[in-house]
This record gives C-alpha cells, structure tokens and sequence, in this order.
C-alpha cells in the first residue's frame, strides 16, 4: 500500500499522534511468512528502512519508520488454545481479542492493560500488566517462536532449538533480530480475581509513595498495584490494582496500605471480576493520541519527598510505578533478556500533547526525568522506549549479549533503527 491509496493515510498512523507526520513509503499488509521474507529480502535489496508493526505502540514510532517499509502484520492475529493449555497467537493480534479467545477458553495470561496493544511487541520487550506478581512477565509465557530472522531464514526459537534467539527475544526488544509470525504461550486456568482503585486526598503524595513502595514488596504475590502521581500544587496520588482472590482477602491489604500512608482514600472501589471484566477494567481508552513519555526502573526505595518534589509545579503529567516483584523476581537474571528481575517497579513518565505540538510535553517530560533519575537512577523499560535515552538504559548488562544475537540473525543489520541493540 502506497500513496495515493484511500487506505494510506489511515494505516500511516502510529498509535502516538505525536509523530503523526511519518510518512512511509509503503506498507505491506501480510498473510504469512513467505510474505514477511520477501519484504525483508526486498529491503535488503535496497537497504530501505524496515519494521513490523504489531500495533503500532511504539512510543516513539519506531514502527513507523519515515520513507520505509512498514510491515503491518494485523492479519496474523489468530488466537487458537490448544488442550494443553498452550495458545498459538499471531503477533498482530490486540489484547482486547487475545484476552476475549482465552476467557471463552476458561483460561488467562499476564499481559499488559491497552486493549489495542500487539501481542507481538508487548511480549518481546517484556510485558508488565495486572497479572504480572502472580504470573510473571509475557515474556515468561513463552515457549516458542516462529520467527523470520533479519537474513531471511525461517526458525523456530525455543529452549531447544535457536536457544540464544530463544533467549533474546524474551524481553530483549522487538525488531532486533527478526520478525515473528507466531508465538506459542502458556496459559493458566482463568482465576478469580478483583479490581481496586484508591484516590487519595490532595496532599497526601508524598507520604503515599512512600507506603507504596514499603507496602507491595512485603504483600502476597496475589496483589499487583500501581501507584500514580499526578502533578500539580499539590500533586496528588492514587493507587489501582488487581488481587487473585476474593475482595474480603483483599480489603485488609488496602487498609495496611492506607495505615502506613497514614491517611485514608477519598474514593475506594473494590470489585470482584472475572479474568475478562477484570482487563476490561484497566483497559482505558484504545483511541490513538499524542503524548510525550520516557521511563525509569525503580530498583531500591526512593526518598517520597524527591519523589513528589519534580511534579509541585508542573501540571498536565503523571508518574506511573507499575509494581514488579513475586513471579518476576524468581527467575533469575540471566534466565531471559528482561534485564530488571530486581527492582521494584517500572516508572513511567508520561504528559499528554497535542498532535504536532508535543514541544511543552517533551520538555515537561525530560525535566521530570532528569530530576527523577538522580533518586531512582539508570535503567529503562524497552516498550516504553525514548529516543534520547542511552540504548544501554533499556538493556542493561545484556547488551554485549543481545548484540551477539542480533548480529548472527541479522548480519547486514536491515532491521537497526536508532535504539536496537545493534546501534
């Protein structure tokens, strides 16, 4: 598909209508792997720039890239669950319709919440979502891949077969050493869950964060929670999350939480869910939209004041801590490419902008981040990916690895783009 097809200018667009003036040269809807081989022989060729696009959430719009290839790999988006448990799910599938298939199937998977997201990328650059402490990871899930890799080769990738590729592409990043055509999760037996949302009093941020991050750590891997601070003078915090169990098991946690704040929410819902309504409330809006954001790992406690003290005087920005731990922590290091077993919590940065003006957005965002990185320090989260953040902050001590992979699948490095592991 090209310009000046009716179809173009709607499929151009990533998710982030910030880059909303990317301009590919073609993109090309496949069907099946021969398809995705081709088009990587084809920008071999000619050294055109090349991506899949599974959903097109790349924060930064690496999926989209200018006067390239897009790979729009929408229709290979079955969902089929197999006997066993396992599913086969094509990458292009969006979490809205995979968690649907698995819970007509009595079954779930820990995934993220953005029901328009791609199973493809959110899995290989790790996958954070309200099953995470009690599951682990997307990327956890997974037990094989079919991937065409950046020379053109067709290979499985599974602890037996491509063991190093099979490696890498748990949370070491899409688009670094091939294209995936499907994936091959487990599943588990579809829990009963409940759904919680905290608002706290104006205020009340600072001492907020700081029960959080003392709070989830010693709370049972059944809970995952996040914990949002929202700029302003005062800023302000609330708190959501899931619990697998019954909403009686879960009401004394919440008030330890509030105890330890020491101050009590001014809203509080609390509501048992199954799997399906339980993703369904975290879901949010699918709509595209323009924003400015980056990310940092919270790896050890951070001082709540330094926390809260970067968002007195800004507006229009939050500070999302996605909690980690329980299931993730138990694997170790060096097991996958996810390279933050250890820490605590992803943070997200993230201001909202207008489509063609995110210059105010950006700008409150890298203030934001810079203070932050003085109390949280380095590291980053491949699927929130920035382009002016050090490649290495997204890989960590897996990069020499990582680059190993990517130049044995992908020796002419057609797939780069400016934060792959091979730039």
């Amino acid at each position: 598909m090209q310009p000046p097809d009716a179809r173009y200018e709607a499929d151009r667009m990533p998710f982030n209508l910030l880059y909303d003036d990317r301009r590919p040269a073609a993109l090309a809807h496949v069907r099946t792997p021969d398809e995705v081989r081709a088009c990587l022989e084809f920008a071999q060729t000619t050294r055109m720039p090349i991506a899949a696009r599974s959903g097109g959430h790349s924060y930064a719009a690496y999926s989209t890239p200018q006067d390239g290839l897009v790979i729009a790999l929408d229709g290979l988006n079955g969902v089929e669950v197999h006997a066993d448990g396992t599913a086969s799910i094509g990458p292009g599938a969006r979490l809205g319709d995979v968690y649907a298939a698995l819970a007509r199937a009595g079954r779930c998977l820990p995934a993220g919440s953005c029901p328009s997201v791609g199973i493809g990328g959110l899995t290989l650059g790790g996958g954070i979502g309200p099953l995470t402490r009690q599951y682990g990871l997307t990327c956890d899930q997974l037990v094989s891949a079919q991937v065409v890799t950046g020379d053109g080769r067709m290979v499985t990738a599974s602890a037996d077969s491509e063991p190093e590729l099979f490696w890498a592409l748990r949370g070491g990043g899409g688009g670094n050493f091939g294209i995936v055509t499907s994936l091959q999760l487990t599943t588990a037996p579809a829990p009963e869950l409940t759904v919680f949302s905290l608002r706290f009093p104006a205020g009340s941020a600072e001492a907020v964060v700081g029960a959080w991050q003392d709070w989830l750590p010693g709370s049972p891997r059944e809970l995952w929670a996040n914990c949002i601070i929202s700029a302003g003078t005062p800023p302000t915090a609330r708190s959501a999350g899931c619990f697998v169990g019954r909403p009686e098991q879960l009401d004394p946690l919440l008030d330890d939480l509030e105890r330890r704040a020491g101050v009590r929410s001014d809203a509080r819902t609390v509501l048992p869910k199954d799997f399906l309504g339980a993703m369904q409330f975290f879901a949010g809006s699918s709509s595209k939209q323009a924003f400015a954001a980056s990310s940092l790992i919270l790896r050890h406690r951070a001082d709540p004041a330094s926390v809260a003290r970067p968002l007195t005087s800004l507006t229009g920005l939050d500070v999302i801590f996605d909690g980690l731990g329980g299931a993730v922590s138990e694997i170790a290091p060096d097991k996958t490419a996810f390279p933050h077993r250890d820490a605590l919590a992803t943070a997200q940065i993230y201001a909202g902008a207008k489509p063609g003006q995110g210059e105010p957005a950006t700008s409150r965002v890298r203030q934001v981040h810079d203070q932050l990185s003085d109390v949280l320090g380095t590291g980053a989260y491949v699927n929130y990916i920035d382009p002016v953040r050090p490649t290495d902050d997204y890989y960590g001590t897996h990069l020499p690895r990582l680059r190993s992979v990517a130049a044995t699948y992908d020796p002419d490095q057609v797939l780069a783009f400016p934060k792959s592991v091979a730039t």
